[in-house]
């Protein structure tokens, strides 16, 4: 049997609701799975009008009462926006608050079973706090939401999987995080991520920090202090490691196949690398929650929000990636 998706909605003023509508006039994706839409009918309607799609929208409380085929939008619908103060492209705090709840609602139908996996479009963090969120992003929900302590991020864009050492962190500060035991303790969590999707015997690389991986100290000496002793004590534990790797041609190879995977040390060296690739298919998915989770790694475009011209093409993308790993992805605790 095909894996159930759940796609919560996302912002109700940004591109979620196109891209979603767009997304499900794609004959692969019905094809690849069976999606059910988290949201609000009626602005999925809106959507659809917007983009003069003709698909049948199918109103459930369950996802077992959906048909499941090609021309039909399943929605698990929540009364939680009043169309007629809605303003796309505009932060909304009934819009910050309905992202929450359509997030809340699939991650409760994947602890009951109901859906195999979340495949979550845009929210936006001004809205999120104009409706008293206490959360900025979507991987702070989810681990709220399902008590997981330290979910980890990856990449994937082609056959390339980029892990991240730090994300939101100054350059500064990202280098300042570079110990020989944080190191080890991170490989070590990519090495049970890689598990969990089906790879049982993954190599990782880390990508170099200093250019030509330091040159022996004489561009810096992170690599020799830090970087290098961290994935020896990592080695030591049975996962297979190449590195350090200069960064100017470790994502090259792994594109080529060489690698399962690489650490990226800090946010725009593993960002950059993917979005050069292949801006529109860099997907970004949360490893460690008790669901496979999968995202777009784009905004909610505000700008172009309502005028049906934003691309699918992310979001498509998404779907058909939460739907290859929910099949034998196995939960794990991710643990520092």
């Amino acid at each position: 049997m095909k894996s159930i998706i759940a796609i919560p909605m996302g912002d109700a003023a940004g591109i979620g609701p196109e891209i979603v509508v767009s997304a499900l006039n794609n004959r692969k994706i019905h094809e690849t799975c069976s999606p059910v839409v988290i949201g609000n009918t009626a602005v999925i309607n809106q959507a659809k009008e917007i983009l003069n799609i003709d698909l049948k929208i199918i109103e459930i409380n369950d996802p077992e009462q959906a048909k499941y085929e090609y021309g039909t939008i399943n929605v698990v619908s929540l009364p939680n926006i009043k169309t007629e103060q809605l303003k796309k492209g505009v932060v909304q705090a009934q819009c910050g608050q309905a992202a929450y709840d359509y997030i809340k609602k699939s991650v409760e139908l994947a602890a009951a079973g109901k859906v195999q996996a979340i495949a979550t479009t845009p929210i936006n963090k001004e809205s999120l706090r104009a409706g008293s969120v206490p959360h900025i992003g979507h991987t702070e929900i989810l681990a709220d939401l399902t008590d997981t302590a330290n979910p980890l991020t990856m990449f994937e864009v082609r056959n390339m999987r980029i892990f991240f050492f730090t994300r939101h962190l100054s350059l500064k500060d990202a280098i300042g995080e570079i110990t020989k035991n944080k190191i080890a303790d991170h490989l070590q969590m990519c090495d049970q991520a890689l598990k969990s999707i089906g790879i049982k015997h993954g190599k990782i690389a880390v990508a170099a920090l200093n250019p030509h991986g330091g040159e022996g100290g004489m561009f810096g000496t992170e690599e020799m202090k830090e970087i290098k002793p961290g994935i020896e004590m990592a080695r030591q534990n049975g996962i297979d490691i190449a590195g350090v790797i200069p960064a100017d041609s470790v994502f090259h190879q792994a594109l080529q196949g060489k690698y399962d995977a690489v650490l990226s040390l800090y946010h725009d060296q593993g960002h950059i690398a993917a979005k050069m690739t292949d801006f529109e298919k860099t997907i970004s998915i949360t490893l460690g929650l008790p669901f496979i989770r999968t995202s777009v790694d784009h905004g909610t475009a505000f700008d172009i929000a309502g005028k049906g011209i934003a691309s699918s093409v992310s979001m498509e993308e998404c779907i058909i990636l939460a739907a290859k790993y929910a099949k034998h992805y196995s939960p794990y605790s991710l643990n520092r």
